[in-house]
């Protein structure tokens, strides 16, 4: 029997970014777990949904593209928006983002980091963050999730296989594509990372105001 699963529009903390005409970022953890939708994703043909409904999970609809991820309080949600005409460059962002997030992790002791996909950030081939990007005429809304420490097993019970995936997943299963750092060793304080990230955004943007 077909369930039909309720999705609600994206109302995470990184949305009311938008509303204030300032470049500014956000360094977060989910309060419970949510499953988001790409714009171009449809439920049923993305999620197992009598996983989802069973478990009670809140599913969204995000304004941004790419592909439907599970968001848990074992995530790290990186966040930001630009205003400034010079910034709203889907591709520099991604690129510029993402090399400053690999930094942070750098010295934070995480190793074989490097860029994969469109918008992936890989530890020795395996994926450890996602991003997608939001643009209207006026602002840039990046976002992107880092997997602390949730299980990959997660991944597998609520998201089918994605109706697009990165040249580097070569069709690997969620559990042979996904990491996180907790699996690859890193075991030092999270809050510690999550203030060393806001303090390299907010250098980033200060200098780009």
């Amino acid at each position: 029997m077909n369930q039909t699963i309720a999705v609600e529009a994206y109302n995470l903390p990184d949305i009311r970014l938008l509303e204030k005409q300032t470049n500014q970022f956000l360094v977060w953890i989910p309060d419970k777990t949510y499953i988001v939708l790409g714009a171009s994703n449809q439920p049923n043909e993305a999620l197992y949904a009598e996983k989802v409904i069973q478990d009670k999970i809140t599913v969204l609809k995000r304004p941004s593209g790419g592909q439907t991820v599970v968001l848990t309080p074992n995530n790290l949600i990186i966040s930001a928006v630009f205003f400034d005409k010079e910034l709203l460059h889907p591709k520099e962002v991604f690129n510029n983002i993402n090399l400053l997030i690999i930094s942070v992790l750098e010295q934070s002791g995480i190793n074989n980091l490097s860029l994969k996909g469109i918008s992936d950030i890989a530890i020795s081939g395996k994926k450890i963050l996602g991003s997608s990007i939001y643009r209207n005429k006026n602002a840039l809304l990046y976002h992107a999730v880092l997997n602390l420490s949730e299980s990959v097993s997660t991944f597998e019970k609520y998201l089918k296989y994605p109706s697009k995936e990165p040249d580097y997943r070569l069709g690997r299963s969620h559990s042979e594509f996904v990491t996180s750092l907790r699996e690859k060793g890193f075991s030092d304080n999270y809050q510690q990372l999550a203030n060393a990230l806001s303090q390299s955004f907010s250098t980033f943007l200060f200098q780009n105001q």
